[in-house]
């Protein structure tokens, strides 16, 4: 490494022209955070070229030194410090937010040095946790490090990563708060007040060291003392001032988000900066990672695969949370990839199952569902299969988490529990009611109910074999099993449990409900209506060509009953599936806030016991409902 008085001229001269292709690419694209940028350019100079180990043509290399933007709206500092290590090419910066350009306004993993999308702030660190956990999984030798704003410290979630990561000792983490006192209406909470930064993240068990932030020998110092701290994480505080190096922005409120117009207004800045370049001075060279120590462990060729079929016997009763935590335990044993993340409900997910078999792969966070889904962010981004579970009405707290996971396309695999108002007397604030209408709404998400045990353990399996994001509801009820143990259940597809070929109606269930729906069958069997019953395991994608062929022979009769609001869940999945064949569907559901009681009474009370869904099927096949659907088609 060159010495101090060669390297921080070299790292200054860098800081400057990322501050000149951030103004640049803002002023060209019409929008974007030039002032952000200006304030975080001597931190990202550093940090990059005096202090990580990368190597810059290979960005997914497992043992790089990790990056992390959480104040993504500096997005152009990031592509700019690319285009300085010879990854992006400069010209492409210009193309800055253009449908055209993968270097959009806020970053997102379409680009290879990008592990998780972020812009929506508090989201960043809690990813950078789970990517240093990660090294620890793979027994790499890399650090992590995450560029956090001083709004974006306001949010809850970042004080959830912070006690994360102290609860796991992560020295491998580094953030740096680019405190320079400006959000995005008014100044921010604590300003320029480094004192109050630093007792906050020293409470919370971090390393704190306070620097100024365009001060880069410092800066450079800083980061090497985090190196060298043992058994906690660190947070450099960084005090900057915004737009810094620009006179018409710098240390001025409303510039944020706001990009310097071309003409005089650009001419004059982009001319102050080059006069600040100074002499040229070669950056210095990037030194390569540390390869891992450790041999990593023997990832199986495939998908992930259970062991062994699940051992429940027909007609045995097994809660689908309980088989959820037995599949994911054996998955576990066979792949090296799975990680479970739990929200201190271990005991009621039976994620607990998994932690019992591979403690080392089990992370606790806690009661703080944001950090949970944030850090399986992180973990999937380096190559882990991450299971984050709690009760599903929990997850909703999440949502935003959920939301940026679709963004980036992660492989994250959710798990809800105690959904609906099946679970009884604990009452509608545990009821998950809203999650199925959530997470259908996430692009490219598969979302899978399971009914019996066997059901549940394929797919878990199916779920770890899926790329991209999945979310599995488990039932708090035991339920007898239905299905023998080598039968499959791939995503997409559906079971027709009950058939026949006099059947008048089909019923559409999934989860608890396929079994009042059962009970709905025998009800009506013996007044003579036959009745066919399908378990949409898959919500989403939904089984459209089984749907359609039932609702065909079945007099284009078709009822959908679920444990769920009646926004959004399989009611609509099913609708929107078949709607384009003229077929109507009658949708059983929850359609108010619910209350505490017995599952039995909550199911009867609320629309979607098998009473109410025998119910229906009579007064459908009374009034002859569907027939001219069924002619249609």
């Amino acid at each position: 490494m060159p010495s101090d008085s060669t390297i921080v001229p070299a790292l200054e001269r860098v800081a400057t022209r990322l501050r000149i292709a951030s103004v640049r690419a803002t002023s060209a694209a019409g929008s974007g955070h030039p002032s952000s940028c200006c304030s975080a350019a001597d931190i990202v100079a550093a940090l990059f070229f005096g202090h990580m180990r990368f190597d810059p043509q290979d960005p997914q290399n497992h043992d790089n030194d990790r990056f992390v933007l959480s104040k993504g709206h500096a997005a152009p500092l990031l592509y700019a410090a690319w285009a300085e290590a010879g990854f992006v090419p400069p010209d492409d910066l210009l193309k800055l937010r253009r449908i055209d350009s993968d270097l959009e306004g806020h970053p997102t993993p379409r680009l290879p040095f990008v592990d998780v999308a972020t812009g929506s702030l508090g989201q960043g660190i809690c990813a950078a946790v789970g990517i240093a956990l990660n090294a620890r999984r793979i027994g790499s030798a890399y650090r992590t490090y995450v560029l956090v704003g001083d709004g974006e410290s306001a949010e809850g979630s970042v004080w959830e990563a912070a006690q994360v990561a102290d609860r796991y000792r992560l020295d491998s983490l580094c953030g740096i708060t680019d405190v320079n006192g400006f959000g995005q209406s008014r100044a921010t909470q604590w300003g320029h007040d480094m004192a109050a930064y630093r007792e906050r993240w020293e409470a919370f068990g971090w390393h704190a060291v306070a620097v100024d932030g365009h001060d880069v020998g410092a800066i450079v110092a800083a980061l090497d003392e985090a190196a060298g701290t043992t058994g906690r994480p660190t947070m450099i505080l960084a005090r900057t001032v915004k737009g810094k190096g620009v006179s018409l922005i710098e240390g001025k409120d409303g510039w944020h988000g706001k990009p310097i117009q071309p003409g005089a207004d650009l001419d004059a800045a982009l001319e102050e900066l080059n006069g600040r370049l100074g002499p040229g001075t070669a950056i210095p060279a990037i030194p390569p990672p540390v390869r891992s120590a450790a041999a990593p462990a023997q990832v199986p060729a495939g998908p992930p695969r259970l062991p062994s079929p699940p051992a429940y016997d027909r007609g045995s009763r097994v809660a689908t949370r309980t088989a959820y935590g037995d599949a994911l335990a054996s998955l576990g044993a066979a792949d090296p990839r799975i990680v479970a993340l739990d929200a201190d409900v271990g005991n009621s997910t039976f994620s607990q199952t998994f932690e019992s078999a591979h403690p080392d792969r089990f992370v606790e966070t806690y009661i703080a569902e944001q950090a949970m889904v944030g850090a399986a962010m992180g973990l999937a981004s380096r190559g882990a299969i991450p299971f984050p579970s709690t009760f599903a009405a929990f997850l909703t707290r999440a949502s935003d988490f959920v939301r940026m996971a679709g963004i980036g396309a992660m492989n994250v695999k959710l798990a809800g529990s105690h959904a609906g108002v099946s679970i009884g007397e604990d009452g509608p604030s545990q009821m998950a009611l809203e999650d199925l209408a959530m997470m259908r709404a996430v692009p490219g998400c598969a979302v899978l109910y399971p009914c019996d045990a066997v059901s549940a353990a394929r797919l878990v399996e199916a779920a770890a074999g899926c790329d991209g994001m999945v979310y599995i509801r488990t039932s708090r009820p035991k339920t007898p099993v239905i299905y023998g143990p080598e039968e499959e259940f791939p995503v997409g597809g559906s079971k027709v449990v009950r058939e026949s070929p006099d059947d008048a109606a089909t019923v559409v269930a999934a989860g608890v409900t396929v079994f009042e729906a059962l009970r709905a069958h025998d009800a009506l069997a013996a007044g003579g209506i036959s009745l066919r019953v399908i378990d949409a395991y898959s919500v989403q994608p939904v089984d459209r060509r089984a749907l359609v062929d039932a609702a065909r022979r079945t007099g284009g009769r078709l009822i959908t009953v679920e444990d769920h609001y009646a926004a959004g869940g399989l009611g609509d999945a099913v609708s929107e599936a078949v709607a384009a064949d003229g077929i109507v569907v009658e949708r059983l559901a929850v359609r108010e806030v619910p209350r505490s009681g017995r599952p039995d009474e909550l199911l009867e009370r609320f629309g979607i016991s098998a009473s109410c869904i025998a119910a229906a099927v009579r007064r459908q096949v009374r009034a002859g409902v569907g027939a001219a659907a069924a002619g249609r088609a």
